[in-house]
């Protein structure tokens, strides 16, 4: 990835209004994009995007540019990631497009690409576009221009497809479950689909105007969450980031479960089935609790570098279905080709009602670790993880925990800032061992 100019691991961001997200950008973009897609299939591009006010000028800004290299566009207008993912593939589009910054606040946006498979694009494809980037901008001819339709009833195809991911031999019938939406791109989608299952919903942050997105609520922010999910005496709580990708519970005494406790659910749930068909993926940041856990059931586990891509690599490599961050992104790949918060969310629903347990009971069996995390920056050009005394430190903490924990040193991907993190069984000695290689670490890089 390190030689890309504008994509990152999750396509283009930035804040609104500064190179690259701006509408020249974007126009250049889209009519890049279609150059290299314009050589190959459907020449139909969707696109969608969540609810932040500059979804709009980015929108039109991409549609301008596809259109000018001979593509068609098909608009769905607010739609979480996932769903773009999802009908791309049934439209048989060469590509889809999602304008969004996920759990960023309203003045960020985004923009990736999707393949016509519904998966993150190839890095090849990603680096044409990035060649063609560099090209003088041209038109095709008056008769080759591209059209552009908006999709009627995107939300309903979107909708029936999640309520398919549920058995159909059970109902969230007599389910109390607040909804956090994040005022964000499952606003009109998740409420609907809880709603035809057959469950009472209560909406929170369904309301979006633009600039509200993630505001204090969503999965990033679930305090809120909590609190509603106590006032209404619900059975559980679900919220959504602003994108739709990734998913928060809260239980109905109001404790947060995370990616990881959502992974180790739909894992157990799959296991006592017979439909796991293999391990489970992690993340170099999944809690050990986690990977004890699925162990003590007779279930593989593995870590991939942190980012879903990463998780989805490892998976396909093994030929694995189950995996996820403990952000929230969670992949079933039997039911969908990428993360999504909705089906994640309806699958520990669906473990809920099929053993007649609480949210809180489906976790029993996995203990997590006490984490400590601790940021240290370092001069631009160094790399302090590669030090002697850094590394030693590192050497005599691990030594001291023999086994029942765990130490990883990870530089940021977005800063240059060193990630100390440590587990162990007692959070004293997490937050004294962390702190202890932390100082070393800075000691080697002031």
């Amino acid at each position: 990835m390190s030689n890309r100019k504008y994509f990152g691991t999750d396509g283009v961001r930035g804040l609104v209004g500064e190179f690259p997200i701006t509408p020249e950008f974007a126009l250049k973009l889209g009519w890049a994009a279609g150059k290299v897609l314009s050589k190959q299939g459907t020449k139909k591009v969707i696109i969608g995007k969540d609810t932040r006010i500059s979804g709009y000028l980015l929108e039109t800004s991409l549609e301008a540019g596809l259109i000018a290299a001979g593509i068609d566009v098909v608009l769905l207008g607010p739609m979480p990631t996932p769903a773009v993912a999802y009908l791309t593939q049934t439209f048989r589009a060469e590509a889809g497009i999602v304008i969004s910054a996920s759990h960023n606040p309203y003045h960020d946006n985004g923009i990736k690409f999707f393949s016509g498979k519904g998966t993150k694009l190839p890095d090849e494809v990603e680096l044409q576009i990035e060649a063609m980037l560099e090209q003088t901008m041209t038109c095709v001819a008056s008769d080759k221009l591209g059209k552009a339709r908006r999709l009627e009833n995107a939300d309903g195809r979107y909708i029936e497809f999640c309520k398919g991911q549920f058995p159909k031999e059970l109902s969230l019938e007599g389910l109390k479950i607040v909804l956090d939406c994040a005022n964000g791109a499952t606003y009109h989608i998740a409420p609907a689909v809880m709603r035809e299952l057959g469950a009472e919903v209560i909406c929170h942050a369904c309301t979006p105007d633009g600039v509200n997105i993630n505001l204090e609520c969503g999965a990033t922010h679930v305090d809120s969450l909590k609190r509603k999910v106590l006032e209404h005496n619900a059975d559980v709580g679900i919220a959504y980031d602003g994108d739709g990708d990734r998913v928060m519970m809260v239980d109905h005494q109001g404790r947060v479960f995370d990616g990881d406790d959502i992974v180790y659910i739909i894992a157990n749930q799959a296991n006592e089935t017979g439909q796991l068909g293999g391990g489970v993926v992690g993340t170099v940041m999944s809690n050990m609790g986690l990977e004890n856990a699925l162990k003590e059931r007779g279930i593989e586990f593995a870590r991939s570098k942190v980012g879903d891509r990463y998780v989805l690599e490892l998976l396909k490599e093994k030929g694995w279905k189950i995996g996820g961050e403990s952000s929230g992104h969670v992949l079933n790949l039997d039911l969908i080709a990428t993360g999504d918060g909705i089906v994640s969310s309806l699958q520990v629903l669906a473990a809920m009602v099929a053993q007649n347990k609480t949210l809180h009971d489906l976790r029993e069996g996995f203990t997590k670790y006490p984490m400590k995390m601790i940021n240290v920056r370092y001069p631009q050009g160094t790399d302090p993880t590669t030090h002697e005394a850094v590394l030693a430190a590192v050497a005599n903490v691990e030594q001291k925990l023999a086994g029942k924990g765990r130490v990883l040193l990870r530089k940021s991907g977005t800063e240059p800032v060193v990630r100390v993190m440590v587990e162990a069984l007692q959070e004293k000695q997490v937050i004294d061992f962390a702190t202890e290689i932390a100082k070393v670490v800075e000691s080697v890089s002031s």
